[in-house]
């Protein structure tokens, strides 16, 4: 499929807030991201609970790279690295995107991070797109009620095959535009 966004053709594009900044992702950070993801408890309920491990975070990190379309998260007041997420799965016939592949540290947990970081997206995304879509683990309950309370609907469940791993179930979210 097309990419919607080709951000790392432009690495001083960043997507911001007052309090985060969405800065592309180059390889260069792969170090300092993995320090964040090496965590087991961020990856518990998800589709894949073994990216904490090196070998495991290294296929999701040359997925993301690859993409051209993921940022690292940062907080602003300290620049530290809170996690990562991306754009994918453009689809020009139905003005649609995905955004997904998120995780986040911790420590910044409970504090409306992901809501800011999807907020920050969706914004950007509706420049170009009509509707945005989420694939949300099946097993995932955080990640689908985090994405409950921005006003994303279930809308079906498919088997997604993440970049170098085997097919897993996943809801399918979507927010509209209007």
């Amino acid at each position: 499929m097309d990419v919607v966004f080709k951000f790392n053709y432009n690495y001083d594009l960043c997507l911001s807030n007052p309090f985060i900044k969405l800065v592309p992702l180059q390889e260069k950070h792969f170090n300092d991201l993995f320090l964040v993801a090496c965590d087991p408890l961020i990856w518990e309920q998800h589709p894949n609970p073994n990216r904490y491990q090196q070998s495991d975070f290294t296929v999701f990190f040359n997925g993301a790279v690859t993409s051209d379309n993921a940022f690292l998260i940062v907080e602003k007041a300290t620049n530290e690295i809170m996690g990562c997420t991306r754009f994918y799965d453009f689809d020009a016939v139905h003005k649609s995107v995905f955004i997904g592949y998120t995780f986040i540290a911790r420590k910044f947990w409970g504090k409306g991070i992901n809501q800011q970081v999807k907020k920050i997206m969706i914004d950007y995304a509706f420049i170009k797109v009509d509707t945005i879509l989420f694939h949300i683990g099946a097993t995932n309950i955080r990640s689908q009620i985090a994405i409950l309370r921005i006003g994303a609907q279930k809308i079906g469940e498919e088997l997604v095959e993440y970049f170098g791993e085997q097919p897993k179930l996943n809801f399918i979210y979507k927010v509209t535009k209007n």
